[in-house]
């Protein structure tokens, strides 16, 4: 289960209508200098971790990248003939800011919800997400509509902050409430944005945790693999074939 989010902005003890639009009002607030928080945030080690996220994803078929923001992820996976990509995000200036890149491919970009995703039962061949599932309202809805619109055999995929290693954690908690708000407000001019996604990250569940719950979800094949000594990590899984199946 997932610890309840901090109170510092409010977010605890609220309807989950309006947490969401508190939640969209983070990212439309720095769309625009949203990649740039990135590559500073991590000194440009976010674009390795998601090189290697996607290494492995299937060449053919319709593959969704969820809370895709500006598309990043998705342009990653550009470029084989047999894949259909589309972005898909609640935040629409995060899309529009992404859409209006010189360098942006052929994607697609459909606005929708974690809880309530926009595609056909079994339609999907794989999904993929990549620091956005701790942003969802109920964890476990936006798992189980995951699992609905992926098609047997096919493939979750998400990347995700966690707990890094003992010898890390102390430096990495100071770098995260001492650094990166004064950055967001330095660079995106939004202090209050970044405390929120830092707050996020410590409520979401840790690697085990989060790998039973794409198991309750009905998922097999799950695996976990950290990346920078636990910052981050890969979790994937797969619909079972047949129903009933691990």
């Amino acid at each position: 289960m997932t610890a309840p989010l901090d109170d510092t902005f409010g977010y605890q003890n609220v309807a989950p209508a309006e947490r969401q639009r508190r939640i969209r009002h983070v990212f439309n607030a720095v769309a625009g200098r949203y990649d740039l928080m990135n590559d500073m945030m991590s000194f440009g080690i976010h674009r390795l971790w998601k090189r290697r996220f996607v290494r492995d994803l299937p060449r053919d078929g319709l593959i969704v990248d969820l809370a895709g923001g500006t598309g990043d992820v998705a342009r990653l996976m550009a470029g084989e003939p047999g894949r259909t990509l589309v972005v898909c995000d609640p935040s629409l200036a995060m899309m529009q800011a992404g859409s209006a890149r010189a360098d942006a491919p052929a994607l697609r970009w459909l606005g929708g919800e974690a809880e309530r995703l926009p595609f056909a039962d079994g339609s999907v061949q794989a999904l993929t997400v990549a620091f956005g599932l701790r942003n969802t309202t109920h964890l476990a809805a936006a798992l189980a509509e995951i699992h609905r619109v992926l098609a047997p055999g096919g493939q979750f995929a998400c990347l995700e902050f966690s707990r890094p290693q003992w010898w890390l954690k102390p430096f990495y908690d100071a770098y995260s409430f001492l650094v990166i708000p004064r950055l967001g407000a330095w660079v995106a001019k939004a202090p209050e944005a970044y405390q929120y996604l830092v707050e996020s990250i410590r409520r979401f569940p840790d690697q085990r945790a989060f790998a039973q719950m794409v198991t309750e979800a009905g998922f097999g094949e799950v695996r976990w693999r950290n990346v920078s000594f636990g910052i981050a990590c890969i979790h994937t899984g797969r619909k079972p074939k047949t129903e009933g199946a691990a």
